[in-house]
């Protein structure tokens, strides 16, 4: 018999909601079969938004009229108490009775009201904020995104467990290739941190979970010849935030030629099907979804500012990190790796 996943969802948080929840889980629920939703939120602005046609057996509303505000510090959200949404769902999670927990809400308090909440999965130090990104090969597992401004040798190995970990969950049939984000491909470049990590993960090389290929420099991200990037919060958030400007740049400008003169117009009418080929695979709602990793229990973080569709691609991934075994993965490569 096939085992239902339970997914504890914030209703309340991000732009928009409870509205691009409830229809993030509609479209969601469309193509997926044994999904429960435990939906925590205002349960009168709830039932207004859910259609007729969402099974009533799929879903089950907790009520609670408080929540965190996109604005509220760590501390202001922690100081709302224990029955705002976001903290009735991790509880939700630390007491099983779901599988995973999904917000769009304040990433700061999602993080620390995790921490407050969830146990740290055995001999990992920091958790890490990971995230999918494109490559020209397929996608990528990017960690730490700015959990952790500092991080040691040990933690930089702990993230190459749990990312390789993360990308065999979501896409079983793929080797997973490591690499270090550095300034540079030559093993004495880097800080000591750095080269202390290599050495490291040399000397481990070639492992059944995953094969260790070195550095990457920022120029070869999207190349695809590896697929989990490890770095330290600080220099992993930098890169996240200078992929996601470069981007929107690449898209504006592009939109600008394409419409500045007759010929432009007549030339993107004719290039329509490659340039909407090209317009989705930049699209972020496709790649949304955030994962606070090293945690007992898995925590999605959605963006914010995402639509349905957005939201909807994030249940996915709660979907497939659950019927991946996520955390069982990690403590089986944490064992193989003392």
């Amino acid at each position: 018999m096939t085992k239902v996943v339970t997914i504890a969802v914030d209703a309340m948080g991000g732009d928009g909601s409870p509205k691009k929840v409830i229809d993030g889980i509609t479209n969601h629920s469309k193509n997926s079969k044994n999904i429960f939703y435990r939906i925590f939120g205002d349960i009168d602005q709830i039932k207004e938004l859910i259609p007729k046609t969402l099974n009533k057996n799929i879903f089950e509303i907790i009520h609670t009229k408080n929540f965190v505000k996109g604005t509220d510090t760590p501390l202001e959200a922690a100081k709302r108490g224990k029955d705002t949404s976001m903290w009735l769902a991790i509880e939700d999670v630390k007491n099983k009775k779901s599988d995973i927990i999904i917000s769009a809400g304040n990433t700061g308090a999602l993080l620390v009201t995790a921490k407050l909440n969830l146990k740290m999965i055995e001999n990992i130090d920091k958790p890490a904020l990971s995230a999918l990104w494109p490559n020209k090969k397929g996608m990528s597992v990017v960690l730490d995104l700015g959990a952790n401004v500092e991080c040691n040798d040990k933690n930089l190995i702990d993230f190459a467990i749990m990312g390789s970990s993360l990308f065999k969950a979501l896409y079983p049939n793929d080797k997973a290739k490591v690499a270090l984000l550095n300034i540079g491909s030559e093993e004495i470049k880097g800080n000591e941190v750095i080269k202390n990590t290599y050495q490291k993960l040399n000397q481990l090389r070639n492992q059944e979970e995953y094969e260790f290929k070195g550095y990457i420099e920022g120029n070869n991200l999207m190349n695809g010849d590896v697929n989990v990037i490890v770095a330290d919060g600080f220099t992993g958030n930098v890169a996240l935030k200078t992929a996601e400007g470069t981007a929107n740049f690449i898209t504006s400008e592009l939109k600008k030629a394409m419409k500045s003169s007759i010929i432009g117009k007549i030339s993107s009418l004719l290039a329509y099907a490659n340039l909407n080929k090209f317009k989705k695979r930049l699209d972020p709602r496709i790649y949304n979804g955030a994962i606070f990793i090293g945690l007992d229990s898995p925590v999605i973080k959605s963006h914010g500012s995402t639509d349905y569709i957005g939201f909807s691609n994030s249940l996915n991934v709660c979907e497939k990190i659950v019927k991946g075994n996520l955390i069982d993965k990690i403590k089986k490569n944490l064992v193989n790796e003392s």
